[in-house]
């Protein structure tokens, strides 16, 4: 181990260049689109999701009857029966949001009509900057699509979101030139006891107050303001669709890093958890995902709880979530555990990264910035793997959020990544 970590050591060099990136990415909400038209290379009869790769078979029953309800909802089947056999009959292709830079929470389902926030990372070109990310608009907790439910009312609220929540979205962000400064928020968020991934009270609520006078001026129908107001301020999980892209944007700018060691991605699907390195490209290193073990809605329990899922993985790749626990005590009340729990989670996860945020920092640690840059080299040498904390799907499709948890990132796909790091650096 000790040699292959001393073949690792060039990576540092890399790993500083990697991490300027990061560190000087500004993602920017820039407008809100329709993914056919935005996403790139978003096919015609094409399908996103959280995760690495999967096919049909291998779907898990959220993200399966994700699947059903995003072909419900474009009106390529006209019931159950008829999108089960559509997906397991090869007639629409399913890809990772991640090979479309996008990303989505849960099962994380994007179909070519849904609306989707779009963030720019304004860093400057030399440091990354000038790329997009997209994520669809976040439905609010419990019978939503992301945790696999597709009822009328499941449908009725996501054309509801296209022909009405969206467009006034995208006129609100047009009237604030040069769109909203997400990573400001996060900031301040993070000040304010959110660790923005399960905790989004905080980056909500100052979303609110920053774009309501926008909505106000450049929306007509007083009805419709007041709709869209009541949906978001009664969703404190709104923000969230806003932040993963802002990280997806952000990690993007330090991926395909010659030489880098540090994690670009963190995903689950349902079935599989995967990673890829900076360093490695695009190349997906993954295990069977594991359960969270968490707090449960009444009436539920662990045996009810489907494997971890979603892209939301992305907050802890970019340092936030279970990275800053610590700095979101109130948190622990959604997900299980105890303040000193969390804060002891925080300070094993900066011996796992390579360098502390500059922007995004955490007041109970006296302002010190959160643990920013996994680095599988030093997984490998800590045996501490990432800490995430996460919404809890119910194993069958349909019924929606049981709960919420946390959970240890698993060992293999770290494990095989350090292989296959110290593999090209040594050839």
């Amino acid at each position: 181990m000790i040699e292959r970590l001393d073949q690792l050591a060039s990576c540092d060099a890399a790993n500083d260049i990697a991490m300027e990136r990061l560190q000087a990415a500004r993602p920017v909400w820039v407008n809100v689109g329709v993914a056919a038209d935005v996403i790139p290379e978003m096919g015609e009869r094409m399908l996103l999701h959280a995760g690495p790769p999967i096919i049909w078979e291998d779907m898990s029953g959220p993200m399966r009857g994700a699947m059903i309800g995003a072909m419900l909802l474009e009106g390529w089947a006209k019931d159950e029966s008829e999108a089960q056999k559509l997906g397991a009959g090869g007639e629409i292709t399913f890809e990772p949001c991640h090979h479309h830079s996008a990303v989505g929470p849960m099962a994380g389902v994007i179909s070519p009509s849904m609306p989707v926030n779009i963030i720019e990372n304004r860093a400057p070109s030399g440091l990354g900057g000038g790329n997009r990310s997209y994520s669809n608009l976040n439905e609010g907790l419990g019978k939503v699509l992301r945790y696999g439910a597709y009822s009328p009312d499941v449908l009725e609220r996501l054309r509801w979101m296209a022909d009405e929540l969206a467009p006034a979205m995208r006129k609100t962000v047009k009237a604030m030139e040069g769109g909203l400064d997400i990573k400001n928020i996060i900031a301040r968020a993070l000040h304010m006891g959110d660790e923005v991934h399960n905790r989004n009270l905080a980056a909500t609520a100052t979303l609110i107050r920053m774009i309501m006078p926008y909505l106000a001026d450049s929306v007509s129908d007083t009805k419709v303001i007041s709709r869209v107001a009541n949906f978001i301020a009664g969703n404190d999980h709104f923000f969230l669709n806003l932040g993963m892209p802002a990280a997806k944007a952000s990690l993007d700018a330090m991926a395909n890093v010659e030489g880098c060691s540090l994690v670009s991605t963190m995903a689950r699907n349902g079935t599989e958890f995967g990673i890829r390195v900076s360093g490695l490209g695009d190349r997906w290193f993954t295990a069977p995902a594991k359960h969270p073990a968490g707090l449960f809605f009444p009436g539920y329990g662990q045996e009810d709880a489907n494997l971890d899922i979603g892209d939301s993985a992305i907050m802890e790749t970019l340092g936030l979530g279970g990275f800053a626990m610590g700095g979101a005590p109130a948190i622990v009340q959604f997900v299980g555990g105890s303040t000193a729990e969390a804060i002891q989670a925080t300070n094993e996860m900066y011996g796992i990264t390579w360098t502390r945020s500059r922007d995004y920092t955490l007041p109970i640690f006296d302002f010190k910035g959160v643990p920013m840059g996994i680095d599988i080299r030093k997984v490998i040498e800590t045996g501490i793997y990432p800490n995430i904390n996460t919404g809890i799907a119910h194993r069958d499709a349909g019924i929606g959020q049981i709960g919420a948890g946390i959970l240890r990132a698993p060992e293999t796909p770290f494990q095989e990544a350090f292989e296959a790091l110290t593999e090209k650096m040594s050839a």
